[in-house]
C-alpha cells in the first residue's frame, strides 16, 4: 500500500512539474516580440548621511524594441533585444537566455570578474536560471528561481549581483558592484521588469559597504510587430555574426572556470571591436577578438 502510495504521489509531482513547465514556457516566450519600452530608474535611500554625497539623477527613457526568439528548445530560450533608433539605426541591445534546472552559474564578483559555482540538481528542480548578457555577449547576471503561476499573476525573481548599468558606468566610481533583485511579471500590457537595487563597494576582502538603493520600473507596452520591422530585417543580415559570437562565448563557459575580462583592448572596449565586424565576416576574426579580452 505504501508503496502504491508514494508510486502515486510520485507520479502526480512529475505531471505537475511538466504542467508548470509549460506554463513557464508561455510566460517566457511571451516577452518575445515588439514593445514601446519605459525605462525608469531613480534612487531611494542613502543609508549613511554624507553631505558630499551626490545622487544619481532620476532617469527617464523610452524607446521601441524588438524581442527576437533566436533559440527555442524545452531546456533552453534565447531571446536577443533589439533597440530601434531609427529605420536605418538598429543597435543589438541585451540578450536574455532562459534554461530549465540549469547547474552551471556564473555569479558576478567585481572588477570584470564572474565567478563559476556548480549548483545541486535538487535545489534546482523546476527552476529556470535567467541568464543576461552584455551587448557584445559577454557575461552580465545570472540567477535561478521559480516561475510563480498564482492568482492570476506570472512572474519569477531572484536576487543577483551584477555589473554597473550602463547608465551609470560612466559617471559613478564609488561603487562596483549593483546587487539586482529583478522580477519579471506577465502583465495585461505586455511585461514588466521590476527592480530593487543596492549600489555596493566591494572590496577585495569581499567585505561589502552599501552606497544607495534604487528603484526601476522598465514597462514593455505589446504593440503590433509590424513596427519593428526595422529590426525583423537588422536580424536576418546580421544573425550569422552574432551566432559565431554566441558559440565562441558558450566554449568559454563550457570550461566552467572563473572568467576575467579585460576592459579595454587597444583602447578600446569589446562591443566596439564586435559592432565594427562586417556581416560577412568569419569566425576566426569574432573568435580572435573576444580571446584577446580574455585574461588566462
Amino acid at each position: 500500500m505504501r508503496k502504491k502510495l508514494l508510486l502515486l504521489s510520485t507520479l502526480f509531482s512529475i505531471i505537475t512539474l511538466a504542467q508548470n513547465k509549460q506554463e513557464d514556457i508561455k510566460a517566457i516566450k511571451s516577452m518575445c516580440g515588439c514593445y514601446e519600452v519605459q525605462f525608469n530608474f531613480t534612487e531611494t535611500f542613502q543609508p549613511k548621511k554624507d553631505s558630499l554625497y551626490i545622487a544619481s539623477p532620476t532617469k527617464k527613457d523610452w524607446g521601441l524594441e524588438w524581442v527576437e526568439l533566436v533559440e527555442d528548445t524545452p531546456n533552453k530560450i534565447v531571446m536577443q533585444h533589439l533597440l530601434i533608433v531609427s529605420d536605418s539605426m538598429i543597435i543589438k541591445h541585451w540578450r536574455q537566455d532562459w534554461l530549465y534546472e540549469n547547474t552551471d552559474l556564473y555569479t558576478f564578483n567585481k572588477d570584470l570578474h564572474w565567478k563559476y559555482s556548480k549548483l545541486d540538481s535538487k535545489t534546482v528542480k523546476g527552476q529556470w536560471t535567467q541568464k543576461v548578457y552584455q551587448v557584445d555577449d559577454s557575461p552580465r547576471y545570472e540567477g535561478s528561481a521559480t516561475w510563480i503561476h498564482a492568482d492570476g499573476k506570472h512572474y519569477w525573481m531572484n536576487t543577483t549581483d551584477a555589473p554597473l548599468p550602463r547608465r551609470e558606468h560612466t559617471i559613478r566610481n564609488d561603487y562596483n558592484v549593483l546587487k539586482r533583485r529583478n522580477i519579471h511579471e506577465i502583465t495585461a500590457y505586455g511585461w514588466l521588469h521590476e527592480q530593487d537595487n543596492v549600489k555596493i563597494k566591494r572590496d577585495d576582502k569581499g567585505n561589502d559597504t552599501e552606497i544607495a538603493q534604487e528603484k526601476g520600473l522598465d514597462l514593455y507596452k505589446k504593440v503590433d510587430d509590424s513596427k519593428c520591422k526595422a529590426a525583423q530585417n537588422w536580424w536576418k543580415t546580421n544573425q550569422f555574426v552574432w551566432k559565431n559570437v554566441r558559440t565562441k562565448w558558450q566554449t568559454i563557459f563550457d570550461g566552467k572556470k572563473d572568467i576575467y575580462l579585460e576592459g579595454k583592448v587597444d583602447k578600446k572596449p569589446l562591443y566596439s571591436h564586435l559592432f565594427s565586424l562586417k556581416t560577412n565576416a568569419t569566425k576566426k576574426e569574432s573568435d580572435t577578438i573576444i580571446d584577446s579580452f580574455i585574461k588566462k
